[in-house]
């Protein structure tokens, strides 16, 4: 009995190697132009109908936060 590859896999020794390694670091490329593009970009996102709405950038820092003042009391701010 033979084993077989699943199809699509090749066996072609050492320059086939290189190719996986060619097309990782390509990949590893892609994800970091990929990463930079998420970093350069805002988020927003909100609660409660509207009540709370926060920006954050895509390196998770929060850079607005905006909260409705009928949702708060306002005997509890600072």
């Amino acid at each position: 009995m033979k084993a077989r590859l699943p199809q699509g896999y090749s066996n072609k020794g050492p320059g086939n190697m290189q190719s996986m390694l060619k097309q990782a670091q390509k990949m590893q490329e892609d994800m970091a132009a990929l990463q930079e593009a998420l970093d350069a970009r805002e988020y927003s996102a909100s609660s409660g109908g509207g009540a709370v709405t926060a920006t954050v950038t895509g390196k998770h820092n929060i850079t607005k936060l905006e909260i409705k003042p009928e949702v708060v009391d306002p005997e509890d701010v600072e």
